[in-house]
């Protein structure tokens, strides 16, 4: 098992949920020049992976996160999230974490 340390400050916005429905029931998201709410700012880990994607660690303070939610840190670098998944260690809540899978805003071009 590897653990990956806080290497930067996350803050995370998130979006209204569930999104409204259209007449055929697809959700749709907010416009984009919506800013979204701050819901905290903590230590957290951003890992760029071979396949372009974003592999993000965010404090469990942070969930629940959902597709669309924004995240950024610092340097003003941001990302979109594609996937979350609360990561709990039973008996052990001190290396809780949310697992993101993120886009990085606006997407680098090789």
């Amino acid at each position: 098992m590897a653990v990956v340390l806080p290497n930067r400050h996350l803050t995370l916005y998130v979006l209204d949920h569930p999104w409204e429905r259209d007449a055929n029931g697809v959700p749709v998201p907010p416009h984009p020049s919506q800013r979204p709410e701050s819901r905290g700012t903590w230590p957290g880990a951003a890992l760029e992976q071979p396949d372009d994607t974003w592999s993000l660690r965010l404090a469990p303070q942070a969930w629940p996160v959902e597709p669309g939610d924004t995240i950024s840190d610092e340097t003003g670098t941001s990302w979109t999230v594609t996937t979350a998944r609360n990561h709990q260690v039973p008996d052990c809540p001190t290396v809780d974490y949310v697992q993101v899978i993120a886009t990085r805003n606006p997407p680098e071009v090789p």
